[in-house]
């Protein structure tokens, strides 16, 4: 395929193949969650285990995760046993999945009377067991107290579900009818999916697709290589603590990683395919999950090695992460510094060897929980920004606050359930103030917070007051992104289960730039009075008329304070982000006092 209009066509055709199959998931899913958060993954790839593209909404986390669980997939159930009509679900967190309440589910696409392609779609259905309703299971200390776990299973034939597995999903679920509306949605959004790839089968051939899909996969690795080119050479060190596993408060955890980037061309590419894999899954004889195959004309060379030897042991705590998630944040990490219009799929993972110790906290073994994923993929992603920052101090940026997901359910039948995640502020960076409330972040929806009134309908609560924490962003010369408070007032008994981080050990700022305000998760009492609540709490059994306060913590600021333009200190005093007392304290700014009035004027 030489015509590169033609070419240009292709690829953005790909991608609206798995873009229309994640609307088509979200609006027909039963999940608040799902419907008002819009989270909802979808992705095309091939049998040969190749990422080809994934949806405009769709998480890094969750594509990775449709890629590293599908030669699994392959091996249980390989091509030449499918049939037109099958499809096929897993949540198996050591064979590639996230965590118990993600379901994968995947479609073979026929072409010429043989599976060639699979469409997918991924989202965190409402209930599927565990210790929390919603999947949250913060003090879990095996995977077993996480919820129900899917090996790779046939979900669907031609002739509709399969009875057993729907009786199997029901039965584990607080919510069933929830539960199987999220399974028929993501159903729905594969076969959508897969009509439209058959009908670029149709329009550009078999052997077109084939050939052009080649060439896209070709196009983005020579545009990644060529973008890690322009890095100076060298090994980046860092490391990023966890506060702690919720189990042995205090105790904290790291993770350390090393980024090398060597001279191009200087390493040998991988034996076996000529290109890179993640490491750590392929020593235990499971899927090595970053290998491509195919393709070939693309330049040869290195790639960007991350390598996370050091990082702390997994433990019988839910802050480990299974290999895809940790995969994950690596290769998002690492694009952060790199062009952003360069495409993701398998084509970019070639240029970047991702080593994940097997049994750290990146890559867990059975039976370790694995739910907690969120929070030792966000340390991996802060490591390796730390580092980069080293290797490319004018696009340093300082730690940030993160995600705080949290779940509401009630305390008996009949079950509501409302999950939801606050963000905190991002760091400063290079020339820039961190954005305010967003987070730095490759896990979630479209819309990301669900919009109060749909709450509110669905759920016997009121949302308060939703609004950003003055003086919270991190003081620098650049100032760090501003942390949020949310308050949520019940109007019925109900359970609150909390997952944070960087609630003890606040994100520093860089070259002279200070920490951001912590954040924590609060019980408002009916006399007024706050209590503070653990950071990994579960099942807190709140009552009618208390509220539930979320505040998010700040990102850390980059640069002395005092060195910070005196006309953004005062515009910011003006815009509310800080205070007076914050002005002085922080930046050293001078507010003179208010002129007395004149005798004889008003």
């Amino acid at each position: 395929m030489n015509d590169a209009l033609t070419a240009e066509v292709l690829r953005n055709a790909l991608v609206v193949t798995a873009e229309e199959a994640s609307v088509v998931v979200v609006r027909s899913a039963y999940s608040t969650f799902i419907v008002e958060g819009s989270d909802a993954s979808a992705a095309v790839l091939d049998v040969r285990g190749r990422l080809i593209a994934q949806s405009m909404a769709t998480t890094l986390m969750n594509s990775m995760a449709l890629k590293v669980a599908l030669p699994f997939l392959l091996a249980d159930h390989p091509p030449a046993t499918m049939a037109p009509g099958d499809a096929y679900v897993m949540n198996d967190a050591y064979r590639g999945g996230v965590h118990t309440n993600d379901l994968l589910v995947y479609r073979p696409v026929f072409v010429e009377g043989e599976p060639a392609y699979l469409t997918a779609t991924m989202i965190h259905v409402s209930d599927l067991g565990g210790l929390s309703a919603g999947g949250m299971a913060p003090l879990a200390t095996d995977i077993f107290l996480e919820g129900l776990q899917l090996p790779p299973v046939r979900l669907a034939t031609a002739e509709g579900i399969v009875p057993a597995v729907e009786a199997i999903l029901r039965a584990n679920s607080r919510t069933p009818d929830k539960v199987m509306g999220d399974v028929r949605a993501l159903l729905a959004g594969t076969a959508v999916a897969a009509a439209r790839l058959s009908s670029l089968v149709t329009e550009y051939g078999a052997a077109g697709l084939a050939e052009g899909i080649d060439a896209y996969l070709d196009y983005t690795e020579a545009r990644t290589r060529a973008a890690l080119t322009e890095l100076p050479r060298g090994r980046f060190t860092a490391s990023y603590p966890i506060d702690d596993d919720g189990i042995h408060p205090g105790r904290p955890h790291t993770v350390r990683v090393t980024v090398t980037l060597p001279t191009h061309g200087t390493e040998a590419p991988h034996p076996v395919t000529g290109q890179s894999r993640v490491r750590g899954t392929a020593e235990r004889g499971e899927s090595e999950g970053g290998e491509s195959g195919g393709g070939g004309g693309a330049p040869a060379g290195a790639p960007v090695v991350v390598d996370f030897e050091g990082t702390g042991p997994q433990v019988p705590a839910a802050i480990n992460s299974s290999a895809s998630q940790s995969m994950a944040a690596a290769v998002f990490a690492v694009r952060c510094f790199l062009d952003p219009t360069i495409p993701m799929n398998d084509g970019c993972l070639r240029a970047i060897d991702v080593r994940l110790p097997v049994g750290s906290l990146l890559n867990a073994t059975p039976p370790h929980p694995c739910g907690g994923r969120f929070v030792p993929i966000y340390a991996a992603m802060e490591a390796v920004f730390q580092a980069l920052s080293e290797a490319v101090p004018e696009r340093a940026i300082a730690a940030s606050g993160i995600l705080q997901p949290f779940s509401i359910a009630a305390v008996g039948a009949p079950y509501w359930i409302h999950l939801s995640y606050d963000f905190g502020g991002v760091g400063a960076r290079r020339g820039l103030d961190g954005p305010d409330a967003t987070g730095v972040h490759f896990g979630i929806g479209r819309n990301s917070v669900p919009q109060a009134e749909p709450v509110e309908t669905r759920c016997p609560m009121i949302v308060e007051s939703v609004e950003t924490i003055p003086d919270s962003g991190g003081p620098g010369t650049f100032r760090g992104g501003l942390g949020s408070r949310t308050v949520l007032r019940f109007l019925a008994p109900c359970h609150v289960t909390t997952r944070g981080d960087r609630l003890s050990l606040a994100p520093q700022g860089r070259e002279g730039g200070l920490p951001g305000r912590l954040g924590g998760f609060y019980r408002r009492h009916l006399d007024g009075t706050l209590e503070r609540l653990p950071s990994k709490a579960n099942n807190v059994r709140f009552e009618e008329g208390e509220a539930f306060v979320v505040e998010t913590t700040g990102g850390g600021g980059l640069g002395p304070p005092l060195s910070r333009d005196r006309a953004l200190v005062e515009a910011d005093l003006r815009a509310g982000l800080i205070t007076e007392q914050g002005a002085r304290r922080d930046y050293g700014l001078v507010i003179p006092a208010a002129s007395p009035a004149r005798p004889g004027r008003s």
